[in-house]
């Protein structure tokens, strides 16, 4: 037979969701892959239940219904202080990956660079090789995860055609400061690069630190692309309703590529969503404060226990070392598969988001439960005699 893709041999499957059926085949608590174990906001299942009834059930438009891309323009215009065109500006993708995937697609050209700040989300460095570019790494130097200008600066040197940032972060939890996205922009504008945003975790930001975004920054509203979802904001990661927002010469792009990828984003799934892109501001707040109370309950379970980690400023990420817990010569992949099954906690190992030489670090997240999260705990704090 003819040699299938060669592609396939530069990147793994996902790391995460192998970790989430290792949790499913153990039974453990699965604290690998981001995403709740409790309810969305009942106006959208309540929604959803009428929707099931009613309908849309058949192709929507391929941009987006138009519904659900006038609530998005106006939420997000209103977060983002600008006026939103829902005809121009978006398009509504089956998730945030599909956003960033049509992004790269219409952006770059095989053999392009684009800079990635690392720790980066597995996805990122997988969805650039699919598009033939080259990845360039900028170390976050723990524990702030701050990064140096010059070293970022060289990178861009090399040519890139873009950098790509997850803001907050997913994996390290860092906020970008407003000088940080200052000095990128900079660069940007002087090496005539594109900005491609993930910003899924723009509403889950904790005291002394605010998200900014970059297409708000002078001169980058023209080469920026903002890619989000409905996923963490309304705790329906199932429902894959993500999206991109960019000016009309790139959102004309990109369009075309995601109307060839997926056609379209669920119909149903749109009209029950409009209700949350509808929410009032107070919803936002009340959904910051719950975040802010499950980092407080885990991070405190983590120090009462010992096991050292970096404190995010943003997202619901945690990375651990477990340093102190591996033998002698042991891999971070074998030390959360044998976690998960002799201590009963899921978690991913952070060989999945270094591009540098760390073999010590994982990540867990705490988008759970109170009783999820003190059991996780409780397990946890085995974790040394369980795994000596």
């Amino acid at each position: 037979m003819q040699e299938m893709s060669r592609k396939n041999k530069l990147f793994t499957d996902s790391v995460i969701r192998r970790m989430t059926r290792v949790s499913l085949a153990c039974g453990a608590i699965n604290l690998a892959q981001g995403f709740p174990d409790f309810d969305p906001p009942k106006a959208l299942t309540d929604r959803l239940a009428e929707v099931s009834a009613l309908g849309p059930h058949q192709y929507p438009i391929t941009m987006g219904a138009p519904n659900f891309r006038q609530a998005l323009a106006r939420k997000a215009g209103r977060f983002m202080g600008r006026t939103l065109d829902p005809d121009a500006d978006m398009v509504v993708t089956i998730g945030s990956t599909e956003a960033m995937v049509d992004t790269i697609f219409a952006l770059t050209n095989p053999g392009d660079k684009i800079i990635m700040f690392s720790p980066y989300f597995e996805n990122y460095r997988a969805q650039a090789i699919m598009a033939d570019c080259e990845p360039v790494f900028v170390p976050l130097v723990p524990p702030e995860f701050n990064f140096d200008a010059d070293v970022l600066e060289d990178a861009f040197k090399q040519g890139a055609k873009a950098i790509l940032i997850c803001n907050p972060s997913n994996p390290s939890g860092k906020v970008f400061t407003y000088d940080e996205l200052k000095l990128i922009s900079e660069l940007c504008i002087k090496y005539d690069a594109f900005a491609i945003m993930d910003e899924v975790y723009e509403h889950i930001v904790y005291d002394g630190h605010k998200h900014i975004y970059m297409n708000s920054l002078p001169g980058m509203w023209e080469r920026t692309v903002s890619c989000s979802s409905l996923s963490k904001t309304y705790s329906i990661t199932g429902w894959r309703l993500g999206y991109a927002i960019a000016p009309k010469p790139i959102m004309d792009r990109i369009k075309q590529y995601h109307d060839f990828n997926t056609v379209g984003a669920p119909s149903p799934l749109m009209e029950a969503a409009v209700v949350g892109l509808d929410m009032p501001d107070s919803y936002y707040k009340e959904f910051g404060d719950h975040y802010a109370h499950m980092k407080k309950l885990f991070t405190d379970g983590l120090k009462q226990i010992g096991i050292p980690f970096t404190d995010p400023q943003g997202a619901y990420f945690v990375l651990a070392d477990i340093g102190p817990y591996m033998r002698k010569g042991e891999s971070d992949v074998d030390f959360c598969l044998e976690m998960a099954e002799k201590v009963g906690v899921a978690c991913v190992p952070g060989t999945s988001f270094f591009n540098e030489n760390v073999n010590h670090i994982v990540r867990v997240h705490f988008a759970k439960k109170d009783e999820t999260l003190n059991e996780a705990l409780e397990r946890l704090s085995h974790l040394k005699e369980k795994m000596g």
